[in-house]
């Protein structure tokens, strides 16, 4: 089945969320994870393609639906602060029940905590991606193409450096930056970050 590379459009916003769910538990499906599937999509994806669309590509099928994505940021700190301030405060839910499990413990506090200053790369790499792909996406070359032109469009603006960060445990996102020629930089137990120079 063919598959193309293009540019976000807003009625992509809904699909974004569906793969970025199905996608959430280390490449797998994270549905019934937590009380609020929407919560995944809410940290990790849509604030993404509100604040920042023009950085915010997709892979999309022979029916041009979304099977991929890759969302950035060019300024961490702004836009941490942005997440802070104005869509983190409209976003957030309370738990439908009490007891919440401990992913979804930590998930809410990473949220609850982000704010400008509290990613230690973004002064050498200011800019940081998001980049999630359903399995039939997988495995012919089209994470690279959007880490390419994800690249291409942050150099473009004058964008220095990029960072990620993956889960420690997640092998084959680790190989995968390895392979793309990120530089592993010191990191918090159980994530692994990656910085690269733009430009």
């Amino acid at each position: 089945m063919p598959h193309t590379l293009r540019a976000l459009r807003a009625d992509d916003r809904p699909r974004i969320a569906d793969v970025c769910l199905r996608t959430a538990d280390l490449g797998g499906d994270a549905t019934g994870l937590l009380s609020d599937d929407a919560l995944w999509a809410d940290v990790f994806a849509l604030p993404y393609t509100v604040r920042h669309p023009e950085f915010a590509f997709v892979i999309a099928d022979a029916d041009d639906a979304v099977v991929g994505y890759c969302v950035a940021a060019p300024d961490t700190d702004a836009f941490e602060e942005w997440f802070r301030t104005d869509w983190w405060p409209v976003r957030r839910r309370e738990p439908d029940a009490p007891g919440l499990s401990h992913r979804e413990a930590e998930l809410r506090r990473y949220a609850d905590g982000r704010r400008a200053g509290a990613e230690p790369f973004a002064d050498t790499y200011p800019a940081h991606l998001h980049i999630d792909l359903l399995p039939e996406a997988k495995g012919a070359g089209w994470g690279r193409r959007l880490i390419d032109a994800q690249r291409a469009a942050l150099a473009d603006a004058g964008v220095p450096g990029l960072h990620l960060v993956a889960a420690a445990d997640n092998a084959v996102a680790l190989g995968f930056y390895d392979r793309l020629g990120f530089t592993r930089l010191p990191s918090q137990p159980g994530t692994q970050a990656f910085g690269v120079v733009l430009g």
